[in-house]
């Protein structure tokens, strides 16, 4: 199978777009494989859930839809992680942004979902995801900031049981 990632096409239109950062029982990561196929960013990369940004569509109503064509899910508790912003002025297509929100679910969720885009789903820890795949890089950066918010929180709680 040819690999779409360098040879795919080069005429890819940016905007804005919503992800879900969606952490499985506290320290795994929900990854879709995206299709190996042209006309989108990353093909055959491991990414996370969610995509563009319909015209006249807000940025919630974009992620509820995404993950409903995408995992078949209804969301209710994402919250607002981090927002990236890219900047296509080089070559005229202005400023688009993609913004991350973060719920968890339990793993037993995960057995109910359904997968309607891509090619496969999984959860990784973020050392597997980060050391071991091809990811989407900004996806990537995204876990690789949560990931690390959560180690600096467990080192600063203080220690408990009996000494």
């Amino acid at each position: 199978m040819l690999d779409q990632f360098l040879s795919g096409d080069h005429d890819l239109q940016p905007g804005d777009a919503v992800v879900g950062l969606i952490v499985v029982d506290g320290e795994r990561y929900l990854m879709q494989l995206r299709d190996q196929r042209p006309g989108i960013f990353y093909p055959g990369h491991w990414g996370l859930f969610g995509g563009a940004v319909d015209p006249g569509e807000d940025a919630d109503t974009a992620l509820a839809r995404e993950l409903r064509e995408e995992l078949g899910i209804e969301i209710s508790d994402a919250r607002y992680f981090t927002e990236f912003s890219f900047d296509f002025s080089f070559c005229g297509k202005g400023r688009v942004w993609r913004r991350y929100y973060k719920m968890e679910v339990a793993a037993a969720a995960v057995q109910n979902m359904v997968l309607g885009e891509g090619s496969d789903l999984r959860t990784f820890t973020a050392s597997d995801i980060l050391i071991g795949h091809r990811v989407v890089p900004y996806d990537a950066f995204a876990i690789w900031l949560d990931a690390t918010q959560r180690q600096d929180a467990a080192s600063t709680q203080p220690a408990t049981g009996v000494e």
